[in-house]
């Protein structure tokens, strides 16, 4: 984590209520990365979308960037340039960027302290892949009592394989937005969270 960007016991950040939460929107899950996701270009365009209108509202931002740590994995590594944020949603200067090592964003607390430093009581959430780390953070996040908005079109995920059965992307991003829908997070599109960032209730 940057120092620059850590707001410490001390600090008294502004009484800020939502915050975007970009999860994991890195190169390897673009077209030539190595573990490239069905959609990925058109939810990365959705996400960056999300981005500008909290840049210009000056509402709180966190980038989530997965570094994989664990023996065998094939992609995240780090100091490659598959690990890096996609340009799609950049960081800029003065922006919170956040590791993890899991799929839980939340798992190892320090996002959860940055939240709370900055008042923040509800998350709009996008990111990769809906059905591990999207779908994981989420769930944490409302046993933290955040109220959650996830952006479905701004999430994209994979085919999976179960008992030699194939589960295309579409169905695997169908399945997950829905079982989040209701008691987790309202699950909207990118347009319709829009106008409803700056109300008292999302």
């Amino acid at each position: 984590m940057d120092a620059d960007n850590y707001i410490g016991p001390g600090d008294k950040p502004a009484p800020y209520e939502t915050a975007l939460l970009l999860v994991d929107i890195q190169n390897d899950y673009f077209p030539g990365g190595k573990s490239e996701l069905e959609g990925s270009v058109e939810a990365g365009l959705r996400a960056g979308e999300l981005l500008a209108l909290f840049r210009r509202l000056k509402l709180p931002i966190v980038h989530m960037q997965h570094v994989s740590t664990r023996p065998g994995a094939t992609f995240f590594l780090p100091d490659t340039e598959g690990v890096k944020i996609h340009k799609s949603v950049s960081p800029l200067d003065g922006e919170l960027v956040l590791q993890k090592h899991y799929p839980n964003a939340f798992r190892d607390k320090q996002l959860l302290t940055q939240l709370s430093l900055r008042h923040v009581v509800r998350l709009v959430v996008c990111g990769m892949m809906t059905h591990m780390c999207v779908d994981a953070t989420v769930r944490a996040a409302f046993d933290y009592k955040f109220e959650c908005v996830v952006a479905g079109d701004a999430c994209a995920t994979k085919a999976l394989i179960h008992r030699g059965r194939t589960v295309a992307a579409a169905d695997v991003q169908t399945a997950f937005l829905a079982a989040l829908n209701g008691t987790y997070a309202k699950v909207l599109t990118a347009a319709e969270i829009g106008p409803l960032v700056s109300s008292p209730k999302v």
